[in-house]
């Protein structure tokens, strides 16, 4: 788990696409390498661009996967921001299934 976050952390969590790396490496036992490349493809940009602060931004924005630059009210944030992640990634975030389960909500 350190590594883990040591390696998230240096690409800079939620401000570029650490946080999603980190998840797949955890999730689904991925390699970092790997990690970073079904993320890039994922997210449709290079692998170069997933440390590009304002890339990312902009990416984050359109996908509304969360972003730390967003105001309040603009974007999802929370279990919103999880349930598109989990959608985006072709991934089961517990979280986010248990809320489904307990409210019957629908995501887009």
């Amino acid at each position: 788990m350190a590594i883990v976050h040591s390696q998230a952390s240096g690409m800079g969590g939620i401000r570029t696409a650490g946080d999603l790396v980190a998840r797949m490496q955890l999730a689904k036992s991925m390699r970092l390498n790997d990690a970073k490349k079904f993320v890039a493809d994922k997210l449709k940009v290079s692998l170069l661009d997933l440390t590009d602060e304002v890339t990312m931004r902009e990416v984050r924005e359109d996908l509304d996967i969360a972003n730390v630059f967003m105001g309040y009210g603009a974007g999802s944030r929370g279990i919103e921001a999880k349930a598109n992640i989990s959608k985006l990634l072709e991934l089961e975030i517990n979280c986010v299934e248990k809320f489904k389960k307990k409210t019957g909500m629908l995501f887009k």
